[in-house]
């Protein structure tokens, strides 16, 4: 004990504690002198929900040029405008995996994409459900060139793919056509699509079979693509038609992602809960099968897509009307839309969202309409049919069945919408109110899923289901791709009477860094890019 007290030791252990103590306060110093930030915009003292699905921090994001350049704790040094975020949210920009502005992401009115923006979204994946454009390299050089509001992903979409080779004709393609199809699919794979859409229940998607479809997607597969479908049934027969996508993706070498996944008609109620045990006993195999909602009752597409048979609709709409002239022909086509109607819940669940040829039955049901013309709602149907067709809502959906699949780890949100301006026709609320929607009033509000969840399936999930590097996540060196909201404010409050309202709470939105949403209000700006999957030839296919 003397010697571990000797007062010689004593003073050299003092004396080499003070040296360390400097040593450590010096190099302290210079680590944090390496670590000082400059940032373009400083958000500070904001609830920092990163993406990954873990709760929230509390901490500052910098934004420098199009990157952040630093989340959490840090030293500052040159900053050019501050923002206060004390008790906003801050995330990544929201990735709608789902959309259809394919045509008005490049019109001058419309590529601003407001009605998007102002819900948060930085990123749209366009060329959904088999539509758009084939030649992914022209509709990548065209948004470079004009600009967007958002980013914009886009897909191969199949009808277009099919159309370009078989027009519309409800027929097996020859040895020749196949492979046309197949060097179409490689030429979109080298120009940046991320993968295949098909829309199963659209001309001229229907007409291809699991084998078309099969040899198609191998080209996917090979460039590490993604096979995303819109499937042949969401109703009675939606098991098989998840097990035709399964099945597709197995042969093509591909990941599957099922869009907008649900069950339809009141008879179906349910059936989506068997079916997302399905995709979980695929993943369980190692399988990588995904899906995506917008969370809603009801859908939206055209009258025909929902009560005529695609056999009906090959060939067109003069093709279609030809067949309505012929008695024989006609009897079977009106049994068919008969038995679809009662599907969709009757009459009374399909609601007019745009009929040139009568503006006045916006907004109306079937039923309605029907009463007011005293005819069978049958007949009213194929009156707009012969008169080129109408944008119809459709209620048919279980509101559990919907809480149920938001509250699934592996389905993102996706609004299955389009860039849109108010006007006089009553759309889907989903274009102006999808995310604010999940998040705002499903999770925030009606507490169905955590808030770190609910966030994560419009951010790090969508991007992980696509593989978009750098984007869907708020880290140091990915793209400025953020959104601040007020979470006590953050609400749709577009409906389907009154849909053209833009969401509520968003007080920025950056896109690379540019903010296209500043303190509330949309700038307009179109910082947006093409963003392009990188493809090399012969990668391993992902399982």
């Amino acid at each position: 004990m003397q010697n571990d007290l000797n007062p010689h030791r004593l003073g050299r252990l003092v004396v080499g504690l003070v040296v360390a103590a400097a040593l450590w306060h010096t190099t302290g110093l210079a680590a944090n002198a390496q670590k000082v930030i400059s940032a373009d915009w400083l958000l500070v003292g904001g609830t920092i929900y990163d993406g990954s699905g873990r709760p929230p921090v509390t901490g500052d994001v910098a934004i420098e040029g199009d990157r952040i350049v630093a989340v959490g704790k840090f030293v500052t040094g040159k900053v050019g405008k501050t923002v206060d975020c004390t008790g906003l949210v801050i995330a990544p920009g929201f990735i709608d995996l789902h959309n259809h502005s394919d045509g008005p992401i490049l019109a001058e009115k419309t590529r601003a994409n407001v009605n998007f923006v102002m819900q948060g979204c930085t990123t749209i994946v366009t060329g959904n459900c088999g539509f758009g454009s084939a030649d992914v390299g022209k509709f990548y050089q065209q948004i470079d060139k004009q600009g967007a509001g958002t980013n914009v992903a886009h897909l191969l979409p199949q009808g277009a793919l099919r159309n370009a080779i078989l027009g519309t004709a409800n027929r097996r393609p020859s040895g020749a056509e196949l492979a046309a199809m197949r060097q179409l699919a490689e030429k979109a794979m080298r120009e940046g699509a991320w993968g295949m859409s098909t829309g199963l229940i659209y001309v001229p998607s229907s007409y291809a079979n699991v084998d078309e479809l099969s040899e198609i997607t191998k080209v996917v597969g090979r460039y590490e693509g993604v096979y995303v479908s819109h499937i042949r049934n969401e109703n009675t027969q939606l098991l098989a038609a998840v097990q035709e996508a399964l099945e597709i993706g197995r042969r093509g070498g591909t990941p599957v992602h099922i869009s907008h996944f649900k069950s339809t008609g009141r008879d179906s109620w349910g059936v989506v809960r068997q079916a997302a045990k399905m995709i979980e006993k695929a993943r369980k195999a190692g399988r990588r099968v995904t899906a995506d909602q917008y969370p809603y009752i009801a859908s939206s597409t055209s009258l025909d897509a929902i009560l005529i048979e695609p056999w009906a609709r090959a060939g067109g709409r003069e093709a279609l009307i030809k067949r309505f002239d012929d008695k024989t022909i006609m009897a079977r086509l009106r049994y068919d839309m008969e038995v679809n109607l009662k599907k969709r819940n009757g009459p009374a669940a399909i609601k007019f969202v745009n009929y040139t040829k009568r503006p006045e039955w916006i907004g109306k049901s079937l039923a309605e309409v029907a009463k007011s013309e005293k005819r069978d709602p049958i007949d009213v149907a194929i009156e707009i049919t012969r008169n080129g067709g109408a944008s119809i809502v459709s209620f048919s959906m279980s509101e559990d069945d919907v809480r149920h699949v938001m509250q699934i780890p592996w389905v993102a949100t996706a609004s299955d919408g389009k860039a849109y301006l108010p006007g006089t026709d009553k759309p889907h609320p989903r274009n102006y109110g999808t995310f604010p929607r999940k998040i705002g009033y499903y999770s925030i509000r009606e507490k169905v899923l955590p808030l770190s969840k609910a966030i994560r399936s419009a951010t790090g999930l969508p991007a992980d289901i696509l593989g978009i590097p750098q984007r869907g996540y708020a880290k140091a060196g990915f793209f400025a791709d953020v959104v601040v909201f007020d979470a006590k404010k953050f609400i749709d409050p577009a409906t389907f009477d009154d849909p053209h309202q833009y969401a509520q709470g968003v007080k920025y939105v950056f896109v690379n860094g540019t903010p296209v949403v500043d303190d509330f209000k949309p700038t307009r700006k179109l910082s947006g890019r093409a963003l392009k999957h990188v493809a090399t030839d012969e990668k391993p296919s992902r399982k």
